[in-house]
């Protein structure tokens, strides 16, 4: 008897360990913190003329999930600008068995055919840094697109206005017309010239993005307006900026004495700020822990295990023209000499060695980047 029963025990002992074995590999996806669980992810992007989708979301991002889901994998692709080409890829990785998109849309508008084939085949859709227009989208991560162009304005109005040149005239390149947040740059950059006395005299949209256009629109720009016939460039990002000063170059006009726009705080345009010939640009926080991609997929992981994303992450709702998104809105910085060591520096998004390379040595020390 007392056998059986040391038996019985031993028995009822193992299975409470296995039980509590059990619920502790459940209890770890509880706090999303390198949890069980598995899954595809896929992750769509847009394009890799802007630097930031190789250098900063697509690592980012894998590595958060990675983080956050150890079993999970993410399916990678870059559309190069091509809106047919995307769908192509979202379609395949359907077929794949991803569980859930994460879409930055080439076309915001075209992007709802993709949203739908997503949701026949019940997979959820983020839409990414790009907000996809008109389509059943369950969340949206991106920054404060308007106030990225009113930062990029108003830099530029007090710049102008601090070198008595506040009621000039000034143009615009643009970014992508397909581009959701392009419309709302230019928005929130229209607003601030609204509120100045400063002038546009010619304005250029720029499909894809690409800086070879928007120096071409540049050129035109300067033609038509005369070497001395503007004040400032509004460049929507550090790209479109880049265009813009390869054309005053071209024209034999000293980018420093016509303060330009930018966006993304790519590396060639905190360079360019650093010894002048680029103003500003408008730095939105990628990869840091409280960044954009490490959010993604705080909100993407949840998805693919079945579940709901924290509630402590939606921040705001954003109406799409379909339905009001469940939206995660970060806030962008505005960028200049004085303040690239306290921003993208102390972040991490770039490192000192990487920005004060031999060219930039001197203007790093002056603008106290060691």
């Amino acid at each position: 008897m007392l056998r059986h029963r040391a038996k019985s025990a031993s028995v009822a002992a193992l299975v409470m360990l296995l039980a509590g074995l059990v619920l502790a590999a459940c209890g770890g996806d509880d706090n999303g913190g390198g949890g069980g669980g598995s899954g595809t992810i896929a992750l769509l992007l847009p394009e890799s003329q802007t630097p930031r989708y190789e250098s900063q979301d697509r690592p980012h991002f894998e590595n958060k999930v990675k983080q956050l889901c150890s079993g999970c994998d993410v399916l990678y692709s870059n559309a190069d600008g091509d809106a047919a080409k995307q769908q192509q890829q979202a379609e395949a990785a359907l077929t794949k068995g991803a569980k859930v998109l994460v879409l930055d849309a080439v076309d915001a508008a075209s992007a709802g055919a993709i949203v739908s084939k997503a949701k026949a085949q019940k997979v959820p859709v983020i839409s990414y840094d790009r907000l996809v227009t008109n389509a059943d989208i369950d969340y949206y991560i991106s920054f404060d697109n308007e106030q990225v162009g009113e930062l990029q304005g108003k830099s530029l109005t007090k710049k102008l206005d601090q070198g008595g040149k506040g009621s000039g005239t000034i143009f615009m390149i643009n970014g992508d017309p397909a581009d959701n947040n392009a419309a709302l740059f230019k928005k929130g950059a229209k607003k601030a010239f609204a509120a100045s006395k400063l002038k546009i005299g010619k304005e250029s949209d720029t499909p894809g993005w690409l800086g070879s256009k928007a120096q071409t629109e540049a050129d035109q720009a300067i033609t038509a307006l005369g070497k001395n016939g503007f004040v400032g460039v509004y460049g929507a990002n550090d790209d479109m900026a880049g265009g813009a000063i390869a054309a005053m170059k071209g024209a034999g006009i000293k980018p420093s004495t016509r303060p330009s726009t930018g966006q993304d705080a790519t590396l060639a345009g905190i360079q360019r700020i650093l010894i002048g010939e680029q103003f500003m640009t408008v730095y939105k926080a990628i990869g840091t822990e409280k960044g954009e991609a490490p959010k993604a997929a705080e909100l993407a992981v949840p998805l693919v295990k079945g579940d709901k994303p924290p509630s402590s992450l939606i921040n705001q709702q954003v109406d799409n023209g379909k339905k009001k998104v469940p939206s995660v809105i970060l806030t962008p910085v505005a960028v200049t000499k004085d303040n690239i060591n306290d921003t993208v520096i102390k972040d991490g998004f770039w490192k000192a060695s990487q920005v004060c390379t031999s060219k930039y040595a001197a203007a790093c020390k002056q603008a106290g980047i060691e």
